[in-house]
């Protein structure tokens, strides 16, 4: 694995932070990956897919030979058409999809836009999530929260919802929650909430949608070095970010994209309801 992140030097950025910006780089599988036709002629949707976690899945589901949609903040463009790049150069097609998946209606729209785009959709990735830290309860203010609710887990809900009656036999929905719905910290303590949600509702829906063919799992990061680290933490946070790990070091983004794949594959055709920890160690029980 390329680029080191076992000792992460100090930095920060203005929210919501820039991939180019990040010392160490990070690996998405630009080069690393190699694809082996796991979702051949399969159609994606991945949220947040302009930087981090969703660029390697992006990138990783483009070279396992599916066509990718990706959902992203309008303000994070440069970003989405770096990823649209490495999709195109493994040969897909991708869709790009400024969305700010807040309402209800947003993400109806994100849906009818993905399906008229990638003509069907196989795979639902729920990776868009905000997060910003506080030192203190009263220091977390209340649009805050209703933003972190909003994006974690009613724009999952939302979209899941919209994009259920196209889901077939064989379907997939993944969605992204965290270490911090099993072990919190009390910084990210509205976002480790809805992330404990997500796996609640990961297994409700996997519940829901079993009887129509249609897997539901979620993927559990770890420390993964992403623009949203130097973004949304204290510089002082970002310094050796993921050396408390087992593993002594953050993860990369392509090494929990691999998650994503095999979840999305139909290696993975009796696994639903299930939380897959990529977490560097640490325990998600």
């Amino acid at each position: 694995m390329s680029n080191d992140l076992s000792n992460i030097p100090v930095q920060q950025q203005e929210w919501p932070g820039s991939t180019s910006a990040l010392d160490p780089a990070p690996d998405h599988g630009e080069t690393s990956y190699t694809g082996h036709g796991r979702l051949a002629g399969k159609k994606a949707l991945v949220t947040g897919g302009d930087s981090g976690i969703g660029r390697a899945v992006a990138i990783a589901f483009a070279k396992e030979g599916a066509d990718v949609a990706i959902a992203y903040l309008p303000e994070e463009q440069d970003d989405a058409e770096e990823t649209r790049k490495h999709v195109e150069a493994a040969g897909r097609k991708c869709v790009l999809c400024p969305t700010d998946q807040r309402t209800e209606q947003a993400n109806a729209e994100l849906v009818t836009k993905v399906v008229e785009g990638l003509g069907g959709l196989d795979v639902l990735v729920n990776n868009a999530g905000y997060q910003m830290t506080h030192s203190e309860l009263e220091d977390f203010p209340g649009e805050q929260i209703e933003r972190t609710f909003a994006t974690n887990v009613f724009a999952t809900f939302w979209l899941t919802k919209a994009a259920a009656p196209h889901l077939k036999d064989g379907s997939a929905v993944i969605n992204t929650t965290s270490i911090q719905a099993f072990q919190p910290s009390e910084p990210l303590l509205d976002y480790a909430a809805t992330k404990a949600a997500l796996n609640n509702l990961t297994v409700n829906l996997a519940s829901e949608l079993g009887p129509r063919g249609v897997r539901v799992n979620a993927v559990a990061p770890g420390p993964i070095w992403t623009p949203l680290i130097p973004a949304t933490m204290p510089e002082e946070k970002v310094e050796g970010f993921g050396a408390d790990t087992p593993l002594g070091r953050a993860g990369q983004p392509i090494e929990v994209a691999t998650a994503f794949v095999y979840l999305a594959s139909d290696e993975a055709s009796y696994v639903s309801g299930t939380v897959l920890g990529v977490t560097g160690g640490k325990p998600v029980f």
